[in-house]
């Protein structure tokens, strides 16, 4: 079976925790930002993200060299949880952040590195995560979307779908296909590619949710030219590449935490209520989500550790279970309170609660459906 460790923090974690806290406590009275839930996805703010660059917190973990602290990933993780716990608007770095930064260090070029990750670091360059397809689902092997090798590079053309803040990013690592679909071997003949999503050809479509809000978009390739040096990797190792990216993105503390500023602020008003009954009921709430923290915490000290150890199983875990109680999250607030959701509600709860119903549904499919996650987990019970 498949154990994972105990966590326990420094007291030099706690000071940095307390220190991240009152930063945050700080800029949310100058009134900087304002709180939302699911603010990794939504919370889009450029200025922002160069604020926090310049305290030194994006590719907090990455080598100095190229800008960053060289922290622990645990340091990270509590960073992270603090960012999410005040609805902190950190989406325009994000996916950055989380996933181009580690895949540039594993698998990408120095010329790669030393032109990106400063970049990023500062706040000043975002990336978005080009996967999925309209007739893929969640069988991401059968990606259609192909490169073809010219002169000194290759022309790509296809369509991705889902793509998180496109619209507001500066590049997008791509899988594409680089040989004939294999029926036999679909996941072969995959490589990624970093694609300047401001080249010739591109075209940038929005899918707005029906209150207008804009975070999702299709992205479509007419013959645009990626030259040979915005290859990640090796031609045809993209698949291993993905997958290794994979435990950063469904293991975060983001996947049972986007929902947090909605639970405080239950907290709070059941506070005021002096409704005894619903604390009680938020307790359980509490309970749940502390498990789920251990068990995604757990995974970050995995990945500390740097021994190969394959997490695909746990960060399946926390994925699936993180998006059904972050789902339940809602329903429970609705049962203990009476709340009016609108989006520009002046009852902070209120606003919570409609931000929470709006973007739940989107919890299942980003970073894998349920359904695929379940599999990944049976397979690999059995497996053992």
């Amino acid at each position: 079976m498949f154990h994972l460790p105990t966590v326990q923090f420094t007291p030099e974690q706690d000071r940095f925790r307390l220190d991240v806290r009152t930063f945050l406590k700080d800029e949310l009275a100058k009134g900087t930002f304002t709180p939302k839930c699911d603010s990794w996805l939504s919370g889009d703010d450029p200025e922002f993200s160069k604020l926090i660059g310049q305290k030194g917190w994006i590719g907090f973990t990455w080598p100095k060299k190229y800008g960053g602290q060289e922290r622990s990933t645990i340091d990270r993780y509590i960073l992270t949880e603090e960012f999410l716990a005040v609805g902190a608007p950190v989406a325009a770095h994000w996916f950055a952040d989380r996933q181009t930064g580690p895949l540039l260090l594993r698998y990408g070029t120095e010329e790669q590195r030393e032109y990106f990750l400063p970049k990023i670091v500062k706040g000043e360059c975002y990336f978005g995560i080009g996967l999925s397809e309209p007739n893929s689902g969640s069988d991401l092997a059968s990606v259609s979307t192909r490169a073809e090798k010219v002169e000194g590079g290759w022309i790509v053309n296809g369509q991705k779908i889902w793509t998180s803040n496109a619209h507001l990013c500066h590049y997008m690592v791509t899988l594409v296909r680089t040989s004939p679909f294999d029926g036999k071997s679909k996941h072969a003949g995959l490589s990624q590619l970093i694609v300047d999503l401001h080249a010739e050809g591109i075209t940038v479509v929005p899918i707005k949710f029906l209150t207008g809000e804009h975070h999702y978009n299709e992205v479509f390739f007419d013959n645009v030219f990626v030259p040979d040096n915005m290859v990640v990797g090796e031609i045809g190792n993209g698949w291993a590449q993905g997958l290794a990216e994979l435990a950063f993105e469904r293991s975060g503390p983001e996947r049972i935490m986007s929902t947090f500023p909605l639970i405080d602020e239950l907290i709070q008003e059941l506070k005021r209520q002096n409704n005894l009954e619903g604390l009680q009921q938020a307790s359980k709430i509490v309970a749940r989500l502390w498990g789920l923290r251990n068990l995604s915490i757990g995974v970050a000290q995995l990945l500390e550790s740097g021994n190969g150890e394959d997490v695909s199983i746990p960060a399946a875990l926390v994925k699936a279970l993180g998006t059904k109680f972050e789902q339940s999250i809602p329903e429970i607030t609705r049962l203990i309170v009476q709340t009016y959701p609108t989006l520009d509600a002046h009852r902070k709860i209120d606003r919570f609660m409609a931000e929470s119903i709006l973007h739940a549904p989107g919890f299942t499919i980003r970073g894998g459906t349920s359904e695929v996650l379940y599999g990944v987990v049976a397979k690999g019970v059995v497996a053992q």
